[in-house]
């Protein structure tokens, strides 16, 4: 933190923070707290957590109930929670079962109504927002995301901050409430210049390709703030079946200027089954470049992780970059090919500044870190 952050973060005219981490984000919880710790010893304020115990118990029948541990009233309070963390189990019947989406939904409830109206502002920072792939409604559906951000504004939560939302556009859902969808595109590419040494990002060299239309706009950021090309790929599907909920992808049709020779950057929201990924990477040999890595927020591998070994093995992928705002597998994290992006500081920051009320832009830029990135590197 610069001199400037620090002299922001001591005034004294703001509410105390406090911060519930549901089970399912524990460590990233407990990195949050050790950054708000040290900031707030910096400024004289000396605490050895601002964390708030709770949990949320089940009996045997599989019903559950929200506790919390300490007192919430008059606090700044943020409730973190990862809904994709299936590593989260619970007994039902004597049986059992992995949290779901829903399970972390509804324990986010519980905890938000255990709070009972007694914190100063409640935000649920919540990076993979629940229900986000169910964005749009095509013929008769649910808009899951869009009813669960109405439901927690009715509670009383001001804020949501989600990271590198599927649609951002949902938030037109709650126009009322506040709401940020966040990039860790700095993170991302720091990340890359430490572990890929030799990794240059001139024109000449390097190039972003764009998965599909839908990543066209995370993308073109890549592409705008390293100034290199960008290609894309537009999925033809088969609309006249459905596979797994799902329109099949017939082939990717690639748009844009030559690959031959450089290194490509792609970067998406998720890579779920991954095979998708991995056939852009196909494609993208196929037209000659060189060296190939992939960015995912969530790189969940919900098919494993046996055609990634193969495809680094081959040499068709370089590198998989992936944040740690959701639940990884020990096994994903102990794979030479995936590279960890940590996001926990970028939090710690957004946290500050909604406390204390201010843009999130006075804190940290994006565009000027990366760009001192890029001079720090020699690449500019």
């Amino acid at each position: 933190m610069t001199a400037s952050n620090e002299s922001l973060f001591s005034q004294s005219n703001v509410p105390p923070i406090g911060i519930i981490a549901m089970e399912s984000v524990k460590e990233i919880g407990e990195k949050i707290d050790r950054y708000l710790v040290e900031w707030a010893g910096r400024t004289g304020f000396e605490t050895d957590t601002f964390l708030i115990e709770s949990e949320c118990p089940r009996f045997s029948s599989g019903d559950g109930k929200g506790l919390i541990k300490s007192t919430v009233r008059g606090k700044d309070l943020f409730i973190i929670v990862d809904v994709g963390n299936y590593n989260i189990k619970y007994n039902s019947f004597g049986q059992e079962n992995a949290m779901s989406p829903d399970d972390h939904f509804q324990d986010l409830k519980r905890i938000i109504q255990a709070a009972s109206g007694k914190a100063h502002k409640i935000t649920v920072i919540m990076p993979n927002l629940y229900g986000g792939r169910q964005h749009r409604r095509n013929y008769r559906e649910s808009l899951d995301c869009a009813c669960a951000l109405q439901e927690l504004e009715a509670m009383g939560v001001s804020n949501i901050v989600t990271f590198d939302a599927h649609d951002p556009r949902v938030q037109n859902a709650v126009p009322l409430m506040g709401f940020d969808n966040v990039m860790p595109t700095y993170q991302v590419l720091k990340t890359m210049f430490r572990d890929i040494k030799d990794i240059d990002c001139s024109k000449d060299k390097f190039m972003i390709v764009s998965p599909d239309e839908g990543a066209l706009n995370r993308n073109m950021y890549y592409a705008s703030v390293l100034g290199v090309d960008m290609g894309m790929f537009y999925k033809r599907r088969d609309y006249s079946t459905i596979v797994n909920g799902r329109n099949p992808i017939v082939a990717h049709e690639y748009l844009g200027n030559s690959v031959e020779g450089k290194d490509v950057f792609v970067a998406d929201d998720i890579i779920s089954s991954g095979e998708s990924m991995l056939d852009l990477a196909y494609n993208l040999k196929a037209k000659k470049a060189k060296r190939i890595f992939t960015y995912a927020t969530y790189a969940i591998f919900t098919n494993g992780l046996e055609k990634f070994d193969k495809a680094y093995k081959d040499g068709y992928i370089d590198g998989v970059f992936g944040t740690n705002l959701t639940y990884r597998t020990p096994e994903l994290l102990s794979r030479e090919w995936f590279h960890e992006v940590d996001v926990s500081k970028y939090i710690a920051y957004f946290i500050e500044a909604i406390n204390h009320d201010v843009s999130i832009s006075r804190i940290i830029d994006p565009h000027e870190k990366i760009q001192n990135l890029l001079v720090k590197y020699g690449m500019k």
